[in-house]
C-alpha cells in the first residue's frame, strides 16, 4: 500500500466533473490538496488539476471500487466532500414517483453510501472530515422544488445526528448549504412537464423561468471553493455553513423568527404565487 505524502490531505470529492464540485476540486488542488473528484462518465482534459475516478453515487459497487483505489494509492483518505446532486422541479402533484426516488437516491442515499464507505478507513485512523454540500432549499419547503427542498433537508438532518455518533472516533462531519451559484444545474435537472391540461401550467412556467434566472444570476462558484477550504483549516467546524447571497441567508433566519403564515406569503410574494 502506497503511502501518500504525510503534508497534504486526500481529499475525495463527488460530482467533480462540472459546477460546484470541479470548482472546489481545482482550488484545494492549487492550495496543494492531493483530490480525487468523481464522475459517472469522467473525462478529464487540460483544465483539471485533479485525479479523476469513475463513480457512480447511487451504485454501491462504484463507490467501493473507487474508495478502494484511493486507499490503495494513497493508504489514507482524509476529507470526504458529497458534493454529487440533481435537481428537480415540478408540482408535486404531476411529479412522477420514479423521479422523486431518482432524486433521493443521489441527494440522500447517495452521500449515505458514501460516508459508509470512508467511515471505517477514517475510524482506522481517528481522523476525518466529513463536508455534505447540501443546500438553502434543504432549510423551506419551496413551491415546485418540494422534493429538491426534502432531499437536502433529509441529508441536513441525517448528518446532525451522524456528527454526534462518529465524533467518539474523531471523526467530524459538517453541512455547507450554497445558495444560487452559476451552474449548469438548470440543465441537468428533471423538470416535470408543463402540462396543457393541467392546473398549475402558467404558474409552474413562470416559477420554473425565475428559478433559472436564479441560477444564471448566481454567484462565482469559486466563492463555495474558498468557503470549503476555510472549513477545513478550522480546527473545529460548525454543523451548518451557509453559504451564498445575504438575502437567501437572511431567509433561514426569518423562517425561525416569523410566524409560519407571515413567511409563507413573503415566500408567495418571492414567487408571484
Amino acid at each position: 500500500m502506497k503511502k501518500g505524502n504525510s503534508s497534504e490531505k486526500i481529499v475525495l470529492i463527488t460530482g467533480a466533473s462540472s459546477g460546484i464540485g470541479k470548482s472546489i476540486a481545482n482550488y484545494l488542488s492549487r492550495h496543494h490538496f492531493k483530490v480525487y473528484g468523481t464522475s459517472r462518465s469522467p473525462q478529464k482534459s487540460a483544465v483539471e488539476l485533479f485525479t479523476f475516478l469513475q463513480l457512480d453515487v447511487t451504485r454501491e459497487d462504484t463507490i467501493k471500487l473507487a474508495v478502494e483505489d484511493i486507499i490503495a494509492r494513497e493508504g489514507r483518505l482524509d476529507i470526504l466532500i458529497n458534493n454529487a446532486g440533481v435537481g428537480i422541479t415540478g408540482p408535486l402533484e404531476e411529479t412522477p414517483e420514479e423521479e422523486i426516488k431518482k432524486a433521493f437516491e443521489t441527494n440522500y442515499y447517495g452521500p449515505l453510501r458514501m460516508i459508509k464507505n470512508v467511515l471505517p478507513y477514517m475510524r482506522d485512523r481517528k481522523s476525518g472530515l466529513i463536508i455534505n454540500i447540501t443546500s438553502i432549499a434543504g432549510y423551506m419547503g419551496l413551491p415546485y422544488r418540494g422534493i429538491y427542498s426534502a432531499t437536502k433537508g433529509a441529508l441536513e438532518i441525517t448528518a446532525e445526528a451522524y456528527r454526534m455518533e462518529i465524533a467518539q472516533f474523531g471523526i467530524t462531519m459538517t453541512n455547507v448549504a450554497p445558495g444560487d451559484f452559476a451552474t449548469n444545474i438548470a440543465s441537468g435537472r428533471y423538470h416535470a412537464p408543463v402540462l396543457p391540461t393541467s392546473p398549475y401550467k402558467k404558474v409552474y412556467g413562470e416559477t420554473l423561468d425565475l428559478m433559472n434566472q436564479h441560477v444564471s444570476a448566481g454567484q462565482d462558484p469559486e466563492l463555495m471553493a474558498k468557503a470549503i477550504l476555510k472549513i477545513i483549516k478550522d480546527p473545529e467546524p460548525k454543523v451548518h455553513y451557509r453559504v451564498g447571497e445575504m438575502l437567501q441567508k437572511v431567509s433561514i433566519m426569518l423562517k425561525a423568527l416569523l410566524p409560519d403564515k407571515l413567511y409563507e406569503k413573503m415566500l408567495m410574494k418571492h414567487y408571484k404565487l
